[in-house]
């Protein structure tokens, strides 16, 4: 069983819960290694299709990189293949990642809730990169992730500055998808994946790889493009099902396959 984490499969999705709340869901190198391992797995395994990545407590979704523990390993920082989490360098994972942010989400935090595709946040949320103001970047993908998300001034205001946004803020910004009352933050990522797996998986997947490989591209070099999760989409048998389902007037039943 994980240590610094719980793991709880619900169907096809997967609810993944940072669970260091004694430090703020601060994460230290067992915590990135155990949690890498587990977004491995849940990458390997077809009956998976979405994942929910959130915090224990109402506190914090994570208050990022764990400082007194790296300060009382001589300022070494040691990081996973995969990135802070298992997750921030994870640039070939095709599956729908959602978080559901209940709190704080600073520095490596916000770098994790960046790196998903959809962020929930319940309105006690704030999200900051404050490295600046400890003499360190953020450099597990804030600040690239952040103005590609909402544009460069608006991000340079808050990576010059460390600043403090709030839920509703990031909502204005573009960086949130939803806000909602904490009590209902589960719930509303949990409706989030259900819309999801409403969806073919593999058109979701050829939707997400399309559109992060296109990403500054011009657009008929980004159309142009070859997308190996489109190859996979067409010679699937849920390419045929879609239309059957739609003929037939039913529900599809997607295999994923």
């Amino acid at each position: 069983m994980p240590e610094f984490c719980k793991v709880e499969r619900e169907g096809r999705v997967l609810c993944v819960t940072l669970n260091r709340p004694e430090v703020l869901n601060a994460l230290h190198p067992p915590a990135n290694f155990e949690l890498e391992k587990v977004f491995d797995e849940f990458t390997a395994d077809p009956e998976l299709w979405v994942a929910i990545v959130t915090g224990a407590g109402d506190r914090a979704f994570c208050a990022g990189n764990d400082l007194k523990y790296q300060a009382s390993a001589g300022g070494r920082i040691e990081v996973p293949a995969k990135g802070f989490a298992g997750l921030t360098s994870r640039f070939d994972e095709a599956k729908p990642l959602i978080a559901a942010v209940n709190g704080i989400a600073m520095g490596g935090g916000f770098e994790i809730a960046l790196a998903c595709d959809l962020i929930v946040a319940s309105e006690s949320a704030v999200f900051a990169l404050p490295e600046p103001r400890v003499g360190l970047v953020a450099a597990a993908g804030g600040v690239h992730r952040l103005p590609r998300q909402i544009g460069l001034k608006r991000a340079m205001g808050m990576l010059l500055t460390g600043r403090r946004v709030s839920a509703r803020e990031g909502l204005e910004l573009g960086f949130v998808n939803e806000v909602v009352p904490a009590p209902e933050l589960p719930a509303a990522a949990r409706r989030w994946a259900a819309a999801i797996l409403e969806c073919a998986p593999l058109s979701v997947r050829a939707s997400k790889e399309a559109a992060l490989g296109g990403e500054g591209r011009p657009l008929p070099e980004a159309m142009a493009a070859p997308s190996e999760g489109m190859r996979r989409l067409v010679r699937s048998e849920d390419f045929l099902e879609g239309p059957r389902a739609f003929a037939e007037k039913r529900p599809p039943r997607w295999k994923g396959r």
